[in-house]
This record gives structure tokens, C-alpha cells and sequence, in this order.
């Protein structure tokens, strides 16, 4: 896998406490961790501000510990807050211009569901841009395009920033999305829905520097 300047960071976990169907999500993100995530996403749509906070709290306390970078979904007054790394938002989120004049320093990643946001304002002031999402997955169901290989592959050639792939991704087709030229691969169900998070973690790191 080719590593970006910007962004070499090649396996993405996207974490959330529901989503981690046979261990505690603490546990995954350690075993995760320990397998070779690279760069983790803390992603609680559901939970209040208090919870979501105290759960923050306790991710970075892990990946400080390990030197692994945390981004925060949808809430850069939290990211801000904690001292995270980042903070990933979409269309229907805070836009990146905001983030970037109120919290400038936290990095920004961007999900994108249309080719014609290439052209648009917000993009240039990502640090990253997220497709989202790949194949179409039951733990993201608001989407709109299904971009696939081809659609990384028509990405990649529209834009030097950084491409991070997620949405329906495992260990049989992470070698094809690493071909048609995504930067980064993120995973949710294929750790955190594992009874080994850390082989599975590992598994998926192999493919990517093979």
C-alpha cells in the first residue's frame, strides 16, 4: 500500500461500543491495537454528550498510552476537549470550514457521497477525505452512493489528498481496495465484531504491507 505524506496511517479503526458484538470495547481497542491498528475513530452516534465525553476520555487514556492517533466522529468540541487528534465529519455534519476557524488545531477528515463534491468548498480544507461507503454495510445505513473499486479509483485520479476506503471491508476484498488506490483501509465489523479483534487486526495489517 502506498502511504500518503498526509496521512500514513494504512489501517483505520472505526470504534463503537455497539458494534463490539463479543468482547468490551476497551478490550477490542487494545487487542486492536496491539495487532497493528494504525489511527482509530471513536464513532457514538447515539450516546448524550456526558457519555460520549466519559467514553472519549477512556479511548484516549489507551491510544495515548500506545502513541496511536484519535479521531472523534461528528463532535470537534469534544475532540478539542480531549485533546484528540482529528475529527471526522460528513455532509450532514458540522462543515470542515467552521471546524477549521473555531477548533484549527484539529486535523479534519471528510466523508464524501458525491463525485461533484470534489469541486466543492469544504474539501480543500480536509486533511483527508473518507469514501463511504465502499459496499454498502448494515453498520451505515444513511448512505447514498456505493462507490466501490471503481469509485476509489475515480477519486484517486481527481485529488492529491489523502483517501481512506470503509464500508462493508474484510479480509477477502481489502487486497482489491488497496489496488484500486486507497491510502487508507477503515474497518469496523471485521475487528470489532471478531472474537479475535487482535488476530483480525494483524490479519488485515499483513495484507496491506504485503
Amino acid at each position: 500500500m502506498e502511504r500518503h505524506p498526509d496521512f500514513p496511517y494504512p489501517l483505520y479503526l472505526v470504534l463503537s461500543e455497539k458494534d463490539c458484538k463479543q468482547h468490551h470495547y476497551l478490550k477490542v481497542l487494545e487487542e486492536a491495537i496491539a495487532g497493528g491498528v494504525d489511527i482509530v475513530q471513536l464513532r457514538e452516534k447515539e450516546d448524550s454528550n456526558e457519555v460520549f465525553l466519559h467514553k472519549a476520555i477512556k479511548v484516549k487514556s489507551i491510544t495515548d498510552r500506545h502513541g496511536i492517533p484519535l479521531i472523534i466522529n461528528d463532535r470537534p468540541d469534544i475532540a478539542a476537549a480531549i485533546c484528540a487528534h482529528g475529527v471526522h465529519v460528513g455532509n450532514n455534519d458540522m462543515p470542515p470550514a467552521y471546524i477549521r476557524k473555531s477548533y484549527p488545531e484539529l486535523h479534519i477528515g471528510y466523508s464524501i457521497e458525491y463525485l461533484d463534491q470534489l469541486g466543492g468548498n469544504e474539501l480543500p480544507l480536509a486533511n483527508y477525505i473518507a469514501l463511504s461507503p465502499i459496499f454498502r454495510t448494515a453498520t451505515k445505513t444513511d448512505t447514498v452512493t456505493e462507490w466501490g473499486l471503481q469509485g476509489i479509483k475515480n477519486i484517486r485520479s481527481a485529488t492529491s489528498k489523502a483517501l481512506v476506503a470503509i464500508g462493508g471491508i474484510n479480509r477477502h476484498n481489502i487486497a482489491g481496495i488497496v489496488q484500486a488506490g486507497a491510502h487508507s483501509v477503515a474497518v469496523v465489523s471485521a475487528i470489532c465484531a471478531s472474537a479475535a479483534p487482535g488476530k483480525s487486526a494483524a490479519e488485515l495489517k499483513s495484507i496491506l504491507l504485503s
